[in-house]
């Protein structure tokens, strides 16, 4: 099996070891005559996966996306909005989506690779945009 050659920035690694796997937070102050309140909140976060781990199927589609297509749905290699709010924060444009053959299926099904093309980050999701990991290559 093949590893593709796309490196992961420096700064997309810094902020996914910084934000580390999904991560839900509650703070509260004790009640004193300054602070009656209490605080609750709860970050989205990316978390990470090693190439070895992906399934199959999201490998052929990274060669794909390595090899500039062709890609299996029209939808692939188009502009992915990021509405949800998971991934780091970029222009519009900045990231693309790319099916991720789901055996037995009978549409796209939910998984995805979304590629941050700049720095050659990889995204990999199997519940539809619900949740991300950054694909690390090294492993």
């Amino acid at each position: 099996m093949r590893i593709p050659p796309r490196i992961v920035s420096v700064t997309a690694l810094a902020a996914a070891l910084l934000i580390g796997g999904p991560v839900a937070a509650s703070a509260s102050t004790v009640p004193d005559s300054h602070t009656p309140t209490s605080a609750s909140y709860s970050i989205a976060a990316v978390g990470d996966i090693c190439y070895s781990k992906l399934p199959d199927q999201a490998h052929d589609t990274l060669d794909l996306i390595e090899a500039g297509g062709p890609y299996p749905y029209p939808q692939d290699n188009t502009v992915f909005s990021n509405r949800e709010g998971i991934l780091p924060s970029q222009s519009s444009g900045y990231y693309h989506e790319y099916t991720v053959v789901t055996p037995g299926s009978p549409d796209r099904g939910a998984r995805r690779i979304v590629t941050g093309e700049e720095n050659q980050e990889d995204y990999y999701t199997a519940d539809h945009y619900e949740s991300f990991d950054l694909v690390d290559h090294s492993c």
